[in-house]
């Protein structure tokens, strides 16, 4: 399996490294107030795709963080119920004869 794994990391790095060289073409990006940029597609094609990754990122950054203090409550809630638990076993239980 890590064999397979390799072979498809190693297809895909060709593919992108093919389409990176056929794509080397200057393109022009317009801004506001007649600012223009120059350069080659794939760096515009790569900051436009790193710009989409830190988006969703951030868009699933509420939902994890939202998890992780549910978890600890949870984990908190356990632990004092485990400690209520060992409390009354100790309790109940007659004294043990020395």
């Amino acid at each position: 399996m890590r064999y397979v794994n390799w072979l498809l990391r190693i297809l895909l790095f060709f593919i992108l490294l093919g389409l990176a060289m056929k794509n080397d073409q200057p393109v022009d990006l317009y801004y506001f107030l007649g600012y223009k940029w120059q350069t080659s597609l794939v760096v515009i094609m790569l900051l436009f795709f790193a710009a989409g990754t830190v988006v969703g990122m951030l868009a699933v950054l509420g939902n994890v963080l939202r998890q992780r203090r549910e978890i600890s409550a949870l984990k908190r809630e356990l632990h004092m119920k485990n400690k209520l638990i060992e409390a009354g076993e100790t309790a109940s239980s007659p004294p043990r004869p020395s």
